[in-house]
């Protein structure tokens, strides 16, 4: 692989728009879709998500939880997934949000890696255990051309008591780590996660090299207008739909009409 994650996000934004659509199958949606909560109903819900989208959608983003939970079996539909979204041109980021410390987010880390089972262009990270707990996957990402997101200040409501913690707070001492990464590789392919749905940015984003990833448009509250309010010209914001989408399945059609509509709004 030639191109590195943030060379491939920018070719992929520019020909298809922001908008990232999280793929997450929880057991009230499948039910929601008619489907059975099994390995069966995850394939089916998995393909029609991968057929109404991958050709068209900037970047998909599976949530592993709802896969493990299935077990073998389900990580077996992930990985099909996963290969034909990618197959038909959509980034795929999976939202694993693994954090751990040497030989163990090495890896955690070999999903980055092309030849993994279940080989993808991103992943999600926790830096909690400290900046260095990263390194391996910082490491993998600049070997194999792969994307690192990292949680900086998330959705969920409480966040703030740990990620606003201290002078400068534990959200901008990561989000001064990412850039330093960045700088030290040029190209934007290590980005942070910040929740949509924030009342203000709480943190600098100056001088960052890389992308944001925005969780929390639609059902959790947030909005396009959120987005411009919260991030200025020179972000580069990769806004994430996903009820708002996976609620108008099971049919392709309306899969791609919501996710079109989304696409509308945000390019206003």
């Amino acid at each position: 692989m030639t191109a590195s994650f943030g060379e491939r996000l920018t070719a992929a934004v520019s020909a298809r728009g922001p908008l990232c659509v999280g793929i997450d199958p929880h057991a009230a949606l499948l039910e929601q879709w008619g489907l059975p909560d099994g390995p069966e109903g995850l394939a089916r819900f998995t393909d029609a998500v991968v057929e109404a989208l991958a050709g068209s959608v900037a970047v998909l983003k599976p949530q592993v939880a709802f896969y493990e939970r299935h077990g073998s079996r389900g990580l077996a539909v992930l990985e099909d997934g996963v290969a034909r979204a990618r197959a038909a041109g959509a980034l795929v980021l999976l939202d694993a949000k693994r954090g751990d410390i040497g030989s163990t987010m090495d890896a955690y880390a070999g999903y980055l890696h092309p030849d993994h089972p279940l080989a993808v262009d991103a992943m999600t990270v926790s830096p909690y255990l400290g900046p260095g707990s990263l390194q391996p996957a910082v490491d993998a990402a600049r070997r194999h051309g792969g994307g690192l997101f990292v949680l900086v200040r998330t959705s969920n409501p409480d966040a703030g008591t740990l990620q606003l913690v201290g002078e400068p707070s534990v959200a901008q001492r990561v989000v001064d780590t990412v850039r330093g990464w960045n700088e030290e590789t040029p190209g934007g392919s290590f980005g942070i996660v910040i929740g949509a749905t924030l009342r203000e940015l709480d943190v600098d984003l100056a001088g960052l090299g890389g992308p944001v990833l925005a969780p929390g448009l639609g059902a959790q509250g947030g909005s396009p207008e959120d987005l411009r309010r919260l991030f200025g010209p020179g972000t580069v914001v990769v806004p994430t739909v996903s009820r708002d989408v996976l609620g108008a399945g099971p049919d392709v059609a309306g899969l791609r009409a919501a996710a079109e509509r989304w696409a509308e709004e945000l390019a206003r």
